[in-house]
C-alpha cells in the first residue's frame, strides 16, 4: 500500500490485530509494527509510511521452526534436521537442533522439497515455520544459507556453507546428519568478552568484527551436548547471564 487511507482499507478486510510491514529491507524486527487498535494506524503510517509497505494478519504461534535443505544441480537433495528458532525484540537469539518433532519434520522436509524442485533450485533453501496448534504456516523463504543454519558448521558433518558451495560447483552433497544436540546463540548488540566465552566448555566462537550497535548481530557461539536437556539448560544459562535483560518468546 502506498497511501494512509489503503492502510485503512487493508485493516478493515484483513483485520486487527495485523502487522504493517517495508515491502524491501525489513529484517530482525526491524521495518514493522503490530497494529492491535484502530487508534494505533495514525502512529504506525506515521513511522513507516515514507515507504511501500504491506500489511498481514498477525499470527499468534506456539513456536517457529526452520527447515533447511540443499539441492545440487543433478537433483540431489539433502536435508538439515528441523531446528527451533527462540526470539527477543524480533531477532533471533537462539537456535536448538535438532528439534525432534517427527510429524512436523516430515510435513516440513515435504513443503521444502516441492519449492526445491519446482524452482529446479540450486543450493541451500531455508524455510521458517510458524508452528500453531500443530500445524505450519510459512513465515519466511531464504533462498540461500541462513542465520538459523549458522549451528551446523559445528553441529553437522558438512555445514550449510559447504554444501551451498558443493551444490553450486557441482560437488556431491555432505552429510548432514547432526554431531550432538547443538545450540546456537546470536550475539546481539554487544559482545560478551571472547575469553568468557571461550572459557565455557566446547564453545565456538564467530566474532563477525562489526562494530557494535544496538540491535546489530555481531557475531554468534555454538556450543554442542550429548542431550538436549544439557543443551537447552546451557543454553539458557549463558544466555541469562551475558544478557538479564533478555525475554525469550517461545
Amino acid at each position: 500500500m502506498d497511501s494512509r487511507a489503503a492502510l485503512t482499507r487493508a485493516v478493515a478486510r484483513v483485520g486487527l490485530p495485523g502487522v504493517l510491514k517495508t515491502r524491501r529491507m525489513g529484517y530482525d524486527g526491524k521495518g514493522q509494527v503490530v497494529i492491535h487498535a484502530p487508534g494505533d494506524l495514525d502512529a504506525a503510517w506515521a513511522l513507516l509510511g515514507a515507504t511501500p509497505l504491506l500489511y498481514e494478519e498477525f499470527v499468534p504461534f506456539d513456536a517457529e521452526a526452520s527447515a533447511i535443505g540443499v539441492r545440487a544441480r543433478d537433483g540431489e537433495l539433502r536435508f538439515y534436521p528441523l531446528n527451533r528458532n527462540l526470539h527477543a525484540g524480533g531477532i533471533l537469539r537462539l537456535t536448538l537442533a535438532p528439534w525432534r518433532q517427527p510429524d512436523l519434520e516430515r510435513t516440513a522436509r515435504r513443503h521444502l522439497k516441492r519449492v526445491l524442485e519446482s524452482f529446479r533450485y540450486v543450493g541451500v533453501l531455508a524455510i521458517e515455520f510458524f508452528v500453531r496448534r500443530g500445524r505450519l504456516i510459512a513465515n519466511e523463504m531464504a533462498p540461500r544459507v541462513h542465520n538459523s543454519g549458522h549451528w551446523t558448521i559445528e553441529g553437522t558433518h558438512c555445514s550449510q556453507f559447504e554444501n551451498h558451495l558443493r551444490a553450486i560447483v557441482g560437488l556431491p552433497l555432505g552429510s548432514t546428519a547432526p554431531r550432538g544436540h547443538a545450540a546456537m546463540i546470536n550475539l546481539i548488540g554487544h559482545m560478551p568478552p571472547a575469553a568468557t566465552v571461550l572459557r565455557e566448555a566446547g564453545m565456538h566462537l564467530h566474532d563477525y568484527g562489526k562494530e557494535p550497535r544496538a540491535g546489530r548481530k555481531l557475531g554468534h557461539c555454538t556450543l554442542v551436548e550429548s542431550s538436549s536437556p544439557v543443551r537447552d539448560a546451557r543454553a539458557r544459562a549463558l544466555l541469562s547471564r551475558w544478557y538479564p535483560e533478555l525475554r525469550l518468546i517461545q
